[in-house]
C-alpha cells in the first residue's frame, strides 16, 4: 500500500462510525429496555455488548474500505460501491428490528447484508487481502447477528 493519507483514513472510519450512529437514531432509541423484554435465543449476549462490538467493527470496516479506495486496482470503484451498498443495508437493520419491531423485515435485511458483504469481499479479494482480513470479523458478527435475528423471529412471533 502507498503512503497512508491520515485524513482519508479518518474520513472512511468516521463516516462508517456515523452510519452506525444514524442507524441508532433511525431506530428511535430505547434498545436496552426493548431488548430486555424479548425471549432470547441461546448465546444471545447482554445488550451492552452490541454497541461495543459494532464500534470496533465499524472502525475495522472503515480501515478496510480506505485500503481499497487507496488502491489503483481496476475493480476499486465496484468494490467501494459494494462497500457503501452493504453499509446502507447495515444501517437499515436496527430500524427494522428496534424501530419497526419487525423481526421478519430484520431477517430479510440481515440476509441481504450477508449477500452484499460476500460480494464485497469477493471484489476486495482481487484488490487487497489485508482489507479482506480486516472485514472477516464483520462477516462473522453479521452471521451471528443473522442467527440471533432468526432466533428472535422464531421465539417472539407466536
Amino acid at each position: 500500500m502507498k503512503n497512508v493519507k491520515i485524513t482519508d483514513l479518518l474520513l472512511f472510519v468516521i463516516i462508517t462510525e456515523l452510519a452506525g450512529a444514524v442507524s441508532g437514531i433511525l431506530s428511535g432509541g430505547g434498545f436496552g429496555a426493548y431488548y430486555d423484554t424479548l425471549v432470547k435465543p441461546p448465546l444471545a449476549p447482554p445488550g451492552w455488548v452490541f454497541p461495543v462490538v459494532w464500534g470496533v467493527l465499524y472502525a475495522l470496516m472503515g480501515v478496510s474500505a480506505y485500503i481499497i479506495n487507496a488502491s489503483d486496482a481496476p475493480a476499486k470503484r465496484q468494490a467501494i460501491d459494494l462497500y457503501w451498498l452493504q453499509l446502507l443495508a447495515n444501517v437499515l437493520w436496527s430500524p427494522a428490528f428496534f424501530g419497526l419491531r419487525s423481526f421478519g423485515t430484520a431477517v430479510a435485511v440481515v440476509i441481504i447484508m450477508i449477500v452484499l458483504i460476500l460480494l464485497m469481499l469477493a471484489v476486495f479479494m482481487r484488490i487487497d487481502k489485508c482489507a479482506v482480513w480486516l472485514s472477516v470479523p464483520y462477516l462473522a458478527w453479521t452471521l451471528f447477528a443473522a442467527y440471533l435475528t432468526i432466533g428472535f423471529y422464531a421465539l417472539n412471533n407466536g
